[in-house]
């Protein structure tokens, strides 16, 4: 099956004040196998128009140099999401509503709607990575991350989970335990790293899955290995957004030295 193809919204419902859960159905999907925190890119087209995919010959290089060859009032914008749920040949992906100046996901998913089509890259097997064993298990992030945790909760019962969002009203029901931490108008991120920092982990061998703001996983995994002493390799972490940044402009220093970092750099 190739990674490409078009998705069709299904069913579209407001979870939380603030995350709108979209069902998509598309070809593929029955046959793709699940794992947990499963990615996909998603394309959204440019107002008004349809979806323009670039040929998928199996190589993802050139599939990407064919995207960015499309002219750019027709090239779609490309964000990351994660799988919430899949259900046959169904998959749900939630959208988190972020405040402020709409960007082309959240302004896309405010309206949509039955019938609606974006493009896809994935989930590509190729880019499954398996979840860190261990004892236990520390999953740390902020409401974007909620789909990788809630599908890493439903496969492993060893992991303990600090989820920060904006108030009570954005808790959703999840397996296991789960520490939710309300920012209630605090700044985004303090209240997650500081509950890290304060957490009392069982002992035993240990290893973590972070996700969410960027510079808030910098800070939590520095904690990690700087002030507890964990080897970087037990650490799997990922920057999903960036503040005041989008997945459009181009990686700071330190996104750069993130993307080395997991490469092995």
């Amino acid at each position: 099956m190739k990674p490409t193809g078009l998705l069709e919204v299904t069913a579209v419902r407001r979870v939380t004040p603030r995350t709108v859960r979209v069902t998509f159905t598309g070809p593929g999907l029955a046959g793709l196998e699940p794992w947990p925190d499963q990615q996909l890119k998603l394309l959204f087209p440019p107002p008004g128009r349809p979806v323009r995919l670039p040929p998928d010959d199996g190589d993802v290089m050139r599939w990407y140099q064919a995207y960015l060859a499309i002219p750019e009032d027709e090239r779609p914008a490309m964000r990351s999401y994660t799988v919430r749920s899949r259900d046959g040949g169904t998959i749900d992906v939630d959208f988190v509503l972020h405040p402020g100046p709409a960007g082309p996901a959240t302004a896309w998913a405010r309206r949509a709607a039955p019938g609606d089509v974006l493009g896809r890259y994935g989930p590509d097997p190729a880019y499954r990575r398996p979840l860190p064993t261990a004892g236990t298990l520390l999953c740390a992030g902020d409401e974007t991350a909620l789909p990788a945790i809630a599908s890493i909760l439903s496969e492993v019962d060893n992991a303990v989970a600090f989820v920060e969002v904006a108030d009570a009203a954005e808790e959703q029901p999840l397996p296991g335990e789960v520490h939710w931490l309300h920012r209630d108008g605090a700044g985004h991120g303090r209240r997650l790293l500081a509950a890290v920092r304060d957490a009392k982990l069982p002992g035993g061998p240990v290893a973590a899955w972070l996700a969410g703001e960027a510079s808030t996983v910098r800070a939590v995994r520095r904690h990690l290995v700087g002030d507890r002493g964990w080897d970087k390799s037990v650490i799997e972490f990922t920057g999903y957004w960036r503040r005041r940044l989008t997945q459009d402009d181009a990686p700071t220093p330190e996104d750069l030295a993130d993307a080395a970092e997991k490469l092995g750099g």
